[in-house]
């Protein structure tokens, strides 16, 4: 499926490792937009959204690279 949609202002880091360790990687996102006055808008109508640079099938899971996403706002 093919969509669209507009992100507007967003915080974003590249996670290298296996996916079960991207929660320690957002909570640094979360902490840095927070000391600098944002707030995460996921949930208020924010899309959070990974971009997936290796294939899990092919790639050391300590090896995979992912860029997260998440839109935030002003506070």
């Amino acid at each position: 499926r093919l969509g669209f949609f507009e992100e507007g202002l967003t915080v974003q880091m590249m996670h290298i490792g296996p996916y079960a360790t991207e929660p320690a990687t957002l909570a640094t996102m979360l902490a840095f937009a927070a000391e600098h006055d944002y707030r995460d808008r996921v949930g208020r109508g924010g899309k959070h959204h990974e971009i997936y640079l290796g294939d899990p099938r092919k790639a050391d899971p300590s090896k995979l690279k992912t860029v997260l996403r998440h839109p935030i706002e002003k506070m």
